[in-house]
């Protein structure tokens, strides 16, 4: 089974996740930020692939943090995943 779990802890967030590629395209995300949600399904949805993702960040200063810091976890994890 091609699978990993990663966590990313920064000053700014937390985030886990856990990928499985050899899914079916089901995910469940929270990042606190709707359209970024919504775009993660939309690539686990078509590229067939099972993502659980939570992240905490510091909406209230900036997203960009938070959206960085998911690519980095998720680029990490998929990396992971694929050996």
């Amino acid at each position: 089974m091609r699978r990993a779990e990663v966590s990313r802890e920064t000053n700014e967030t937390q985030v886990e996740v856990t990928v499985e590629i050899d899914g079916q395209g089901r995910a469940e995300i929270a990042t606190g930020l709707g359209f970024f949600d919504h775009m993660l399904c939309a690539l686990t949805r078509h590229a067939l692939f099972d993502l659980n993702l939570r992240a905490e960040g510091d909406l209230h200063i900036e997203e960009h943090h938070t959206v960085e810091d998911v690519g980095i976890a998720l680029g990490s994890a998929l990396a992971e995943a694929l050996g």
